[in-house]
């Protein structure tokens, strides 16, 4: 007996994608891969053409998708660009916008790209600047006259973009951060493939700088360690290439001093690698309790905490904007910044009460199965099929 099987017949899409890529290390490197290669199997016909971001006339050997690479501090090399897709035979451009990826005063340089391609262009928007007079906020309003359509992660970034920058709401789509897939496990396989059974295990895993934070969660590690001296604090990741090469370890020296002081050098473990994905994964897993005790209010998106609400790990963390409407609705538990005492209260709120934790743990893999990268990427696409329809492939109009 044979299953019915609907086929939808869809045109194949093709897709230039401008961004940073792997093995660059940087988060939209990784997000541009993993949302490429969910669309991709999505529209096999048509495969991501990848425009990298090269800085510095650094030496790195992409694969084979990045057909082309913008000298991140020459400006003809952004008009050189926009003439190679205006040769092209894609249908539509998508920029992966974050500050500091792109050259120029506040990464203006983008604009002489964008001025001179023919093609529609969608954005997304990584960080969203609540000031639109401030410097950043100025060329960022300088951008978007030359862009189709804007893809943002989270509903008050979409609200922001109509009512501080004008942009048409028929133009923004909400589209979520990606998680992979992932099965909810409890931690205890995990812990005893680590060596870390019966303990308390607090966590999180970025690129580390000092934006985020982890001063504050070391500090509520001592305090937690009084009432439960198993706990164990994993920060996850090597230093950020960026501050690594202007400041070298400086920050991580900083936070083991002052693990030192307080006498909890049991009770935090740097990994200090830049880490596959499996190996994200399993550190992941091993997790009790999430915490992204992030000092920047206005950031718009958080990869790692993505990753952790598609895990259902319980969350705290402080409410910078992502995460207030990340963690709504008892996913999380969000704490003031740069308050230590609160993210220690938090963890014995979540760690006492089991049957909260396991509530806490239900919604947050509930809420991350609309976030997987399969659903973000038909999500991308359905938004490129209008924004072609709506602007053509040739003749692309202001927003």
């Amino acid at each position: 007996m044979t299953k019915n099987v609907i086929r939808v017949k869809q045109k194949p899409i093709r897709v230039i994608y401008i961004s940073t890529y792997i093995p660059q290390k940087c988060g939209i490197a990784t997000f541009t891969k993993d949302v490429t290669t969910a669309i991709n199997l999505l529209n096999p016909y048509a495969l991501a053409e990848i425009m990298a971001i090269v800085k510095d006339n650094e030496e790195v050997d992409f694969p084979w998708e990045v057909k082309y690479k913008i000298d991140y501090a020459d400006i003809e090399s952004y008009r050189n660009a926009a003439e190679y897709i205006n040769n092209s035979s894609c249908d539509v451009v998508l920029i992966e916008h974050e500050f500091g990826i792109f050259g120029g005063k506040c990464g203006n340089y983008l604009i002489e790209l964008l001025k001179n391609t023919q093609k529609p262009v969608v954005m997304t928007c990584h960080t969203l600047i609540e000031d639109p007079n401030n410097e950043l906020g100025q060329v960022f309003k300088e951008i978007l006259p030359y862009i189709d359509g804007l893809t943002v992660m989270t509903k008050h970034s979409a609200e922001n973009l109509s009512k501080n920058y004008g942009f048409k709401k028929e133009n923004i789509a909400v589209i979520p951060h990606g998680t992979p897939d992932l099965s909810f496990n409890s931690t205890d396989y995990y812990k005893k493939k680590k060596g870390l059974l019966n303990r308390l295990v607090l966590g999180n895993i970025n690129l580390l700088s000092e934006n985020k934070g982890v001063d504050y969660s070391i500090e509520a590690v001592a305090q937690i360690a009084k009432k439960y001296p198993q706990v164990l604090y994993l920060v996850v990741g090597q230093t950020h290439p960026n501050i690594l090469k202007n400041e070298g370890e400086k920050y991580r020296n900083k936070l083991k001093k002052r693990i030192k002081e307080l006498g909890i050098q049991k009770n935090v473990r740097f990994i200090n690698k830049y880490l596959s994905l499996g190996e994200l994964i399993e550190w992941l897993k091993v997790m009790d309790i999430y915490i992204t005790p992030y000092l920047d209010k206005q950031q718009s998106s958080s990869g790692a905490l993505a990753y952790a609400i598609g895990a259902g790990k319980p969350c705290i963390s402080t409410g910078f904007l992502y995460a207030k409407e990340m963690l709504a609705q008892g996913r999380g538990i969000i704490v003031p910044f740069r308050d230590s005492k609160s993210i220690a209260k938090a963890v014995f709120k979540v760690w006492e009460d089991p049957k909260k934790r396991k509530e806490m743990e239900s919604k947050s893999y509930a809420y991350g199965r609309f976030m997987t990268w399969s659903s973000v990427a038909l999500q991308h696409i359905i938004f490129f099929q209008k924004i072609i329809k709506k602007h053509g492939t040739k003749n692309r109009k202001a927003n």
